[in-house]
């Protein structure tokens, strides 16, 4: 199975015995870029403590895309259990729908709470968002930027 990250060549090195690292390191860094975003937010006046909730749907969803295998997507890896191939891809499209609920919904925040009322201070809603928004992009690196093959690391 090939993967997004298959036909990237650097000038004068190749990154496929170092894909797995490198893209876990890159969802690693979005994913904490986007909590200490959050945390930077927390900490101001303007900020409501209901819209974390938005961040942990997020991180549920990070969770649970990147909890089965793509094999086990494709019915290749897993045939057993309740549903089978289908619980799994249930389970997929669920954590998506948790990600874009999350997604969907700081932009809600951002524009009802802090643009359309003219607050004073914008920045709790944008972060907000954009917290979202890295931990939507750390779960879609750690997903296919990666490959599934048992003897690499």
């Amino acid at each position: 199975m090939s993967g997004c990250l298959d036909d990237i060549r650097c000038i004068e090195c190749d990154i496929g015995e170092y894909r797995n690292p490198i893209a876990a390191s890159i969802a690693g860094v979005l994913g904490a870029a986007g909590w200490w975003v959050f945390i930077d937010a927390a900490t101001t006046d303007q900020f409501n403590p209901a819209f974390c909730v938005c961040g942990i749907v997020s991180m549920v969803g990070l969770l649970m895309i990147n909890a089965i295998s793509t094999g086990q997507l494709h019915g290749d890896a897993y045939s057993g259990g309740c549903l089978g191939q289908t619980g799994s891809r249930i389970w997929f499209i669920f954590g998506f729908g948790c990600l874009f609920g999350g997604l969907i919904s700081s932009g809600w925040i951002l524009f009802a709470s802090y643009v359309v009322p003219h607050a004073k201070d914008v920045w709790p809603g944008v972060a907000v968002f954009l917290q979202n928004v890295l931990l939507f992009f750390s779960a879609l690196t750690f997903k296919f930027g990666r490959t599934e093959d048992p003897y690499r690391f």
